[in-house]
């Protein structure tokens, strides 16, 4: 078994593969993990070349563009372990196609295409969950704490629903934030951008979407635990209508 090593960023980890790939290493018989800097760590590390790692996307993208899509959404998942799998599931992407999401007896392929499914669903939640507040100087702030790092096609996503509106999304998590301004999209970290306090107007709308939620809400039909299946109690802490509970 081959011991390989990278600096666990994405690019590094993608960069890492093709270095593999083209060295024409069999990745059946090859072991990619991130470099922890241990005394008796065992494996030649491959350094990051963000030319290797564009080569390698624009490649898979002509030959299994959905397998572009799966390592996007797999990216996002931040799943831990998974390198060797990947390394994999990209080699069956260039020999297969896009046949390749369909082998899912192929214990890598399952797993890498299992974990780019939970980031997809957790985007598609995050849709309908996130919830903005209005802010003393009329922007809007919407908080989040998503498993997966989904803050960029979110955000996106806003950007063609609320084109008028200046808002912020913030994933608490990861200190990360994206900012709208009502032509052009940014992002960075909590430290460079303000945090202003709710405005009175919005304080008395999200206790009237509480007063309200409270009321329609039906003792004898409530079923908690198809609440919490359709809208997990994880998400609850910035859902307006869950908060006073």
């Amino acid at each position: 078994m081959n011991n390989y090593l990278y600096d666990g960023t994405p690019e590094g980890l993608v960069s890492a593969i093709a270095s593999i790939l083209d060295s024409g290493e069999n990745p059946e018989e090859t072991h990619l993990a991130v470099r922890q800097d241990t005394l008796f760590e065992e494996g030649l590390f491959l350094r990051t070349d963000s030319a290797l790692a564009e080569a390698l996307f624009e490649r898979l993208r002509q030959r299994a563009p959905d397998a572009v899509y799966t390592l996007w959404y797999f990216m996002m998942a931040e799943a831990d372990g998974l390198e060797t799998s990947l390394l994999r599931y990209i080699a069956l992407a260039f020999e297969h196609g896009d046949r390749v999401n369909g082998y899912l007896t192929h214990a890598d392929v399952k797993g890498i295409v299992g974990t780019a499914r939970k980031a997809g669903r957790e985007l598609h939640r995050m849709k309908g969950l996130l919830r903005f507040e209005q802010l003393r100087d009329g922007t809007w702030l919407a908080r989040m704490e998503p498993d997966c790092n989904v803050i960029q096609p979110l955000a996106r996503h806003f950007s063609r629903r609320l084109r008028a509106q200046e808002w912020f999304i913030y994933d608490a998590r990861r200190r990360s934030a994206a900012h709208w301004n009502g032509s052009d999209l940014s992002f960075g970290t909590l430290e460079q951008f303000s945090r202003p306090e709710l405005s009175p107007e919005e304080q008395a709308v999200q206790q009237l979407w509480q007063t309200f939620f409270k009321t329609i809400a039906i003792p004898e039909r409530k079923n908690p635990r198809l609440q919490k299946s359709n809208m997990p109690a994880k998400y609850w802490k910035y859902l307006t209508e869950k908060q006073g509970e």
